[in-house]
């Protein structure tokens, strides 16, 4: 696969996109997008596959914990450690 952009076609995208650009910018954005699309040939070249067999070095099971209720869970344990509630409610200071 050969990736590459012409002059005409960096011009209609640059239009497209409504940049105004000179033809200095033009040609420096197109230099600039041609490495680009060095790279990603090369990236292309690359065989992915070789890397897929290899794993993260972490265990495939699931590491988190179970979701289990633990001690009590009423609102008034919480509602114990506010600095300030009513009735039973959260008092916080206002926003807007």
């Amino acid at each position: 696969m050969i990736l590459s952009m012409d002059q005409p076609e960096l011009k209609t995208i640059a239009e497209l996109a409504n940049l105004g650009l000179s033809d200095e910018e033009l040609s420096s954005l197109g230099n600039e997008i041609e490495k680009l699309l060095d790279c990603f040939s090369k990236m292309h070249e690359a065989d992915g596959d070789a890397h897929l067999s290899q794993n993260s070095g972490q265990p495939e099971e699931n590491r988190q914990r179970r979701d289990e209720r633990t001690g009590e869970t009423s609102p008034d344990v919480f509602l114990e450690n506010a600095p300030e509630r009513e009735d039973r409610f959260f008092v916080i200071p206002n926003v807007l």
